[in-house]
């Protein structure tokens, strides 16, 4: 039974966490979640895995939360000490860090630093204390895993195969909204215009950064901060015909 804190719990990658988690119930527990401002769909998770721990936002959110309990045993905090406190739970065996942004970064450490073992899908985490954070991980003896989408692909097809016969890993865009614009286009597009993912639902700021290839940027940093490539057994090759919108 592996017992988990889900950092980000109503989030995309937090909504599909539980989902794996109600399929195998022999195998996996929830211990803690936390989330910003869904109360309703918090709760309605609260119900179904019985967390010892939950965490929101702020005192506001979070006496709004124990009244919408009525009494149920779940601890509710808020804040920075809220989610510190259930990343660092001690029955938990493994954290899921998918809060979006740089808030995943204090709780992630703290996880850490506490000896949980990580599945990451924070990539603002490495890409502001890559270094700090993979300096800890080899300090505590835990396991990191990434779970965002490109870079567990990564992680996967390298199980099993010697580094050293890799040359390259190109990480590749979709293109979003504007795929095969011509530059005297991308000058004109809107914000609306960048919004409007034939793909996705991701919300503003990671549509935005989609269709800027800023996310892209931002997930080239996340994969040169992993311990196989600090250990520079292979060369990280990142992105091609990269265009960014002049807003």
């Amino acid at each position: 039974m592996k017992n988990l804190t889900i950092l980000g719990s109503t989030g995309s990658i937090g909504v599909s966490t539980l989902e794996i988690v109600a399929a195998h119930p022999e195998k996996f527990k929830v211990i803690a979640l936390t989330a910003g401002e869904n109360l309703d769909l918090l709760k309605e998770q609260i119900n179904a895995f019985a967390p010892q721990l939950v965490a929101v936002k702020n005192e506001e959110l979070a006496l709004k939360l124990e009244r919408m309990l009525s009494g149920r045993k779940t601890a509710v905090m808020h804040g920075v000490a809220g989610m510190i406190a259930a990343a660092t739970a001690s029955d938990t065996h493994m954290v899921v860090a998918a809060i979006v942004g740089a808030a995943g970064l204090l709780p992630t450490a703290a996880a850490i630093e506490a000896g949980k073992d990580i599945a990451l899908a924070n990539k603002e985490t490495l890409v502001t204390a890559g270094r700090l954070i993979m300096d800890m991980v080899k300090a505590r003896g835990v396991k990191l895993y990434p779970v965002d989408s490109e870079h567990s692909a990564v992680f996967q097809s390298l199980q099993g195969h010697r580094k050293e016969d890799v040359r390259r890993i190109i990480l590749t865009a979709s293109g979003g909204p504007f795929l095969n614009l011509s530059g005297e286009k991308l000058a004109q597009v809107t914000v609306k215009d960048a919004l409007n993912h034939p793909n996705w639902s991701m919300g503003q700021k990671i549509t935005i950064d989609s269709a800027s290839m800023m996310n892209k940027g931002l997930e080239v940093i996340e994969a040169r901060c992993c311990s196989t490539c600090r250990q520079r057994k292979f060369r990280l090759i990142s992105i091609r015909k990269v265009s960014f919108i002049p807003w």
